[in-house]
């Protein structure tokens, strides 16, 4: 492996890759058996799990998921129950939704899986580097959101 992430033109990018699908692969391979959940349907709960109201546009925004996938996302847990819609005031062609106590429950039962997971990927940071990890995060991801 050394060679590869090594030798070649886009480093960086090849690791922060390889990285993130060794942390978010295999956790959603486990809510897909046990919770039957694919990756746009739990990007929806979490996404609403700490932000009150949400339009499907803003999850889709936030996650860097496709519309459509966030669309589909939305139908299925509203037919489970996992969440609410009511019409957007500000805009018509919008529907605000929430998370129900059910959908939250859900969430706090798949969390623990991305926790360990993390915790798995930096154990070999102490608490300075994952510090400095955490700001470098930050300030990539604010350099780059939309």
């Amino acid at each position: 492996l050394a060679a590869i992430f090594e030798r070649n033109d886009v480093r960086d990018t090849f690791r922060i890759s390889y990285l993130a699908n060794r942390l978010v692969l295999p956790a959603y391979d486990e809510i897909k058996r046990e919770f039957g959940l694919n990756r746009g349907e739990y990007l929806l709960l979490f996404c609403l799990s700490y932000i009150e109201e949400l339009t499907a546009q803003d999850v889709a925004d936030m996650t860097g998921r496709p519309r459509n996938s966030i669309s589909r996302a939305v139908h299925r847990m509203l037919e489970d129950g996992y969440l609410t819609r009511s019409p957007d005031p500000a805009d018509g062609r919008q529907a605000l939704l929430r998370i129900t106590p059910e959908g939250r429950a859900l969430h706090g039962e798949i969390v623990p899986r991305f926790v360990a997971r993390e915790d798995q990927i930096l154990s070999s940071l102490d608490s300075d580097e994952r510090r400095q990890l955490d700001g470098l995060l930050a300030k990539l991801v604010g350099s780059n959101a939309p």
